[in-house]
């Protein structure tokens, strides 16, 4: 896949009130929306990351995209509408982070497997059990679509600390 025409799109800070929000579905696949899912496949790469969510751009509307592989071809996934079909009862703790809250990790607790339906770019239903470091992405990214960062997970102490340095970031940013 060539993204010739894709552009880097710049990425929120959190606190961003469009961080908070839930995202409307696509209602038609238009070619403007798979540029965008381009865009944010470049962007994602770009900063680097694993994954990114249309709110994270400022677009709430239901799409993100992802790419857990970390060495030999890249597999970037384009999912709209994307919703969790099913998670198993056991969890996996990875260490998250979000492009959206540069330089913080912290361990988050979620389903170890999750069933996936979502829409591809071809506006064909598409359906698929994710596990490991996908399971964890897919549900990271879907979470941004309802509003919900991965800080949220974690104690009001931390979840307080980490925000107070992400405004800081986004503050130092905007000055220069």
């Amino acid at each position: 896949m060539a993204y010739v025409s894709a552009m880097l799109k710049p990425i929120l800070i959190h606190p961003d009130p469009r961080l908070k929000k839930l995202c409307d579905p696509v209602a038609d696949i238009s070619d403007e929306l798979r540029t965008l899912a381009d865009d944010m496949l470049e962007t994602m790469y770009d900063a680097p990351g694993i994954g990114l969510a249309a709110p994270q751009i400022g677009v709430l509307q239901r799409l993100i995209v992802m790419d857990c592989v970390k060495d030999g071809d890249p597999e970037p996934v384009v999912m709209f509408n994307p919703e969790i079909l099913a998670s198993s009862d056991d969890t996996n703790v990875y260490e998250e982070g979000c492009l959206s809250i540069p330089d913080q990790f912290a361990d988050v607790t979620r389903p170890k497997e999750v069933r996936v339906g979502w829409i591809d770019a071809d506006g064909n239903p598409q359906e698929k059990d994710f596990d490991g470091l996908w399971a964890t992405c897919v549900q990271h990214e879907i979470d941004h679509l309802n509003g919900k960062l991965f800080i949220d997970y974690l104690g009001p102490m931390k979840r307080q600390m980490m925000t107070r340095k992400s405004a800081k970031m986004k503050r130092e940013r905007n000055r220069a």
